[in-house]
């Protein structure tokens, strides 16, 4: 099986800086609508048997015009970002920021229990994509799309190749960004890595 996994468009809080995890619902900006057209035009002819999103707009959105060919489609919650607690949807202040800073340096010496007050940590999120990442490896489609969230693909990523969390800031990722993968068995290798070809 052949696994095409992409991150959302790109939406005004992208632009303005505001904290967008599981309780911001946005939708794409023009940019990200053509982030989307693009790779529709791109990969439209590709085959894909099978369409996954988490239960976000945004996510949905992206690739809608593969939903609209009447493709499979589910949606999950496990493959909703992560929920940044009480800063999700606000413009961070310098405090918050601060305090930003600090999760992600703990996360980076192996502390995948902290997380932002009233927010998920990464072993959360990790739990929570587990029956995703199962449904993957039993998915029949030769050919699966599936669109989700920068931090949370990190955390996915990670799943899928049965590596520690301390790799996933080394998944790169940029609006409509593509992460290709091959199954073999129940075994995931990286083909491609946070590729934007498909937006020249």
């Amino acid at each position: 099986m052949e696994l095409f996994l992409i991150r959302h468009g790109e939406t005004d809080y992208n632009l303005l800086g505001i904290v967008q995890g599981s309780r911001v619902n946005t939708d794409l900006n023009h940019t990200g609508k053509t982030q989307s057209a693009k790779f529709y035009e791109f990969f439209k002819d590709h085959g894909f048997e099978k369409v996954y999103t988490s239960k976000l707009n945004r996510s949905i959105q992206s690739v809608q015009s593969f939903i609209d060919l009447g493709i499979a489609w589910e949606q999950h919650e496990a493959l909703n970002e992560i929920d940044w607690g009480n800063t999700d949807g606000q413009k961070a202040t310098i405090l918050e920021h601060e305090e930003y800073v600090e999760t992600l340096k703990k996360w980076q010496k192996g502390d995948f229990e902290t997380r932002m007050p009233g927010g998920e940590s990464p072993i959360d999120v990790s739990i929570r994509q587990k029956p995703m990442v199962e449904i993957l490896k039993k998915e029949t489609a030769s050919k699966v799309l599936v669109c989700m969230h920068g931090r949370a693909m990190r955390i996915f990523l990670c799943n899928l190749l049965g590596v520690s969390l301390t790799e996933m800031d080394n998944f790169e990722h940029g609006n409509l960004c593509l992460y290709k993968l091959k199954r073999n068995g129940d075994q995931f290798e990286i083909l491609l890595s946070n590729s934007t070809e498909h937006l020249k």
